[in-house]
């Protein structure tokens, strides 16, 4: 009698793994073993290996499960299992497979092991039941927008080529006026069933793809397929709060379906475009003003842009360069939250680079008065430079 391997040793995890930890351990070996990245002579093995892990992680990912097998171990939660031991059928995360490797390649990766659709309720996401065509891909789709729109969304129209339903047959693929013809080899059923070891096969039809019927005069204009190359205008809305690299998913404005089939999803990359004055750090913005020597020794007011418009903004007597006033709730919108970030408002202090005859006659009468009368920056680094040379 062979003996069972320990659960955490076949996911290469500790045993007070978290549930992310054991999600993210299974993923990497999925990806590892799938059957498209080992050899031919390998796939027996990858089978064997994926069943494997796929049992550890149906009982580890389970709290209760979980629990019974470290408390009693193998023979806790055998019984879990329909037939006394782990079969497909007592796996229960296929929306998990899904997620690795999509809907349609879980079906690839589990007929490529000779295992049939009615693994789980009969189709591996929707590719092996009557009538159901491939669904159409995804599309991703890099857009620009400005900074504002970034900041308070934006409704846009973008135009994107993909495949469109066939007007001339409907989507069908057979020519106008002609009719499908039922599939002889699958009677219709759209699947043909073995038995093999375990499993009772059941594989999506061949001659009909699935479909149950047969195209004997195909559409001329799409040459069967019931889709089209087409240019579409779409109208999506951007939500407040983007950033560069956001992705925002639009169901189903992606690629059309094989001859009716559902459409895929678009995906919209964004990338914002820098701003003239602002600069944006998570859902808070900077700027810096220039203020004038005299209003920052004497205070007083200054413009101070905003993302809504032009501030006046109070400047206290005294005020250093590089002092930041902060403006609560001017920032970006929090994506997918309540709120806004706030504005930061950097103080510069413009001196004159090139001063009048008056302004260097004042400027000469305030150097004097400084003598007598140092700012505090000044006093600071005076009394810190006779530490460092008495």
């Amino acid at each position: 009698m062979t003996t069972k391997r320990d659960y955490y040793e076949i996911l290469g995890i500790s045993k007070g793994a978290a549930a992310d930890d054991i999600k993210k351990a299974y993923r990497n070996l999925a990806l590892k073993y799938h059957p498209d990245r080992v050899t031919p002579d390998k796939k027996k093995e990858a089978e064997e290996k994926f069943k494997e892990m796929s049992e550890a992680y149906e009982v580890l990912i389970d709290p209760q499960k979980k629990s019974t097998y470290d408390q009693y171990g193998h023979s806790g939660v055998d019984n879990s299992f329909k037939q006394g031991g782990f079969e497909w059928q007592d796996f229960h995360h296929f929306d998990d497979l899904k997620d690795i490797f999509g809907e349609v390649d879980i079906g690839d990766l589990f007929r490529s092991f000779g295992v049939g659709g009615d693994v789980y309720g009969g189709s591996f996401g929707g590719t092996g039941r009557r009538g159901s065509a491939g669904r159409g891909s995804d599309l991703e789709y890099r857009i620009e927008i400005r900074f504002d729109d970034a900041a308070f969304g934006a409704e846009k129209t973008i135009t994107i080529p993909r495949h469109e339903a066939c007007e001339a047959c409907g989507g069908t693929g057979a020519k106008p006026g002609s009719k499908k013809e039922r599939c002889s080899y699958c009677g219709g059923h759209g699947q043909v069933s073995s038995s093999s070891g375990f499993f009772n096969v059941v594989r999506t039809c061949d001659r009909c793809g699935g479909e149950g019927t047969v195209i004997k005069t195909p559409c001329s204009t799409c040459g069967g397929r019931g889709r089209v190359k087409a240019k579409r205008n779409i109208k999506v809305k951007i939500p407040a709060g983007v950033d560069t690299g956001s992705r925002l998913r639009v169901h189903g404005e992606g690629e059309a379906g094989e001859r009716g089939a559902r459409r895929g999803d678009l995906y919209l990359v964004m990338h914002v475009q820098p701003h003239e004055i602002f600069e944006r750090h998570g859902a808070d913005i900077y700027c810096e003003v220039p203020v004038d020597f005299v209003t920052a020794t004497l205070g007083g007011e200054v413009e101070a842009p905003t993302l809504e418009g032009k501030i006046k903004l109070k400047i206290p007597a005294g005020t250093q360069g590089g002092r930041s006033f902060r403006l609560r709730n001017k920032g970006i919108a929090h994506l997918h939250d309540y709120g806004r970030g706030d504005q930061l408002v950097k103080v510069q202090i413009d001196v004159p680079s090139n001063p009048t005859g008056d302004q260097k006659r004042i400027l000469k009468e305030l150097a004097k008065a400084s003598e007598r009368n140092p700012g505090p920056l000044s006093q600071s680094f005076v009394e810190k430079m006779k530490r460092l040379f008495r």
